[in-house]
């Protein structure tokens, strides 16, 4: 196979596996909601972690999960924070980084708002805070992941995986925390968030990687590497 074959069958490959991992965290979450609406009780695995957070449950831990929970959710979470992040990306002038933004975002609410109805999952009894109907996925945790794998295709740099991987953790064990979620329903949150985001990816990709002004690669944006810049 010639170099320059090879070479772009490799970015084939790439350009295409976001969209493929997406596919996939988005079936598997059917696949988990699937299996717990057929189920009359908690996974067991639910119950012990819920337990185990229970146990600890003091004052001290009890207002960051509060905090968290406002973060998240409501309207700072569900309108705030896409409509700011979209505000600010128009700004800097990447539009199509706002719209990427803010279709992505929108997308991963309806999801769960349609996964939630479909299958009907009671919420934990011992729940400290007021929600919707519907304890499946999270929504708090979509948010969260779907904020967390926008800034990472955006942004492009390992604090900011580092950064997003740790809040959407924290959003995980902050909505178990306060009987909000099921362990499972919070990890149904993070495939919606991911999957909608690399999904979403792929049609955006081409307009994405122009607008990047420091990509993996060292780009600018519409200005190509900086060692094609200085050959020239």
């Amino acid at each position: 196979m010639k170099p320059a074959i090879a070479q772009a069958d490799a970015r084939t490959i790439t350009a295409r596996w976001p969209l493929i991992s997406g596919t996939v965290a988005v079936a598997l979450t059917v696949l988990l909601g699937t299996l717990i609406a057929t189920r009359s009780s908690p996974f067991s695995l639910d119950q012990l972690v819920l337990d185990e957070l229970l146990s600890i449950r003091a004052t001290a831990f009890t207002g960051p999960a509060l905090i968290m929970d406002f973060i998240g959710g409501g309207w700072f979470g569900i309108f705030a924070v896409p409509l700011g992040g979209t505000l600010a990306l128009i700004l800097a002038g990447r539009r199509w980084s706002a719209l990427y933004f803010i279709v992505a975002s929108a997308l991963s609410a309806g999801v769960v708002q349609s996964l939630k109805a479909l299958v009907g999952r009671a919420r934990p009894e011992e729940i400290l805070v007021t929600t919707d109907i519907g304890s499946f996925p999270s929504g708090h945790v979509a948010n969260a992941a779907t904020l967390a794998a926008i800034l990472i295709v955006l942004v492009q740099r390992r604090w900011v995986i580092i950064v997003g991987i740790g809040y959407t953790l924290l959003m995980m064990l902050s909505r178990t925390y306060l009987g909000a979620h099921w362990l499972s329903d919070t990890i149904g949150g993070v495939l919606v968030g991911i999957g909608v985001a690399a999904i979403l990816r792929a049609p955006f990709a081409r307009k994405l990687s122009a607008e990047v002004p420091w990509g993996r690669h060292g780009t600018e944006p519409g200005r190509g590497s900086y060692r094609e810049k200085d050959e020239r």
